[in-house]
C-alpha cells in the first residue's frame, strides 16, 4: 500500500486489488509456511500484474527520462527482501514498500 500511496494511486478500485493479493498469498503462505519470507514480493507482483490489465504499467521507472515509459521490477522474483529495480538500467530503486522514500529511511 505505501508504494501505491507514494505513486498517487491507492484509489479504492486499486486498494481492492491489493486485499484480493493479500487473501491469495494468505492461503498461499498457509500451504507453504517456509514461504512465508517472499510474500511481500509475491503480493507487489500480483497488484503490478493486475494494474497492467486494468490500468498500465506500474509502477513507472522513475530513473529513465528518456525513451518508452517502463515499470519497475521485482527482484528477486521469489525470494525473500524484495527490491524495486530498473532492469534497462540496471538499478535498485527502492525495497517493496518503500517506494517515494528518502534512501535510507525504508521501514521508519
Amino acid at each position: 500500500m505505501a508504494d501505491l500511496v507514494a505513486g498517487d494511486v491507492a484509489d479504492a478500485d486499486i486498494v481492492s486489488l491489493v486485499e484480493d493479493a493479500v487473501a491469495h498469498r494468505r492461503w498461499w503462505a498457509e500451504q507453504w509456511p517456509e514461504g512465508a519470507a517472499y510474500v511481500a514480493g509475491l503480493v507487489a507482483q500480483d497488484v503490478q500484474d493486475a494494474l497492467l490489465e486494468r490500468y498500465g504499467r506500474w509502477p513507472l521507472c522513475p530513473v529513465c527520462g528518456e525513451g518508452e515509459p517502463h515499470a519497475l521490477d521485482v527482484e528477486p522474483e521469489l525470494g525473500p527482501d524484495p527490491h524495486w529495480v530498473c532492469s534497462e538500467a540496471g538499478v535498485e530503486i527502492a525495497p517493496v514498500g518503500s517506494l517515494g522514500r528518502p534512501p535510507g529511511t525504508a521501514g521508519r
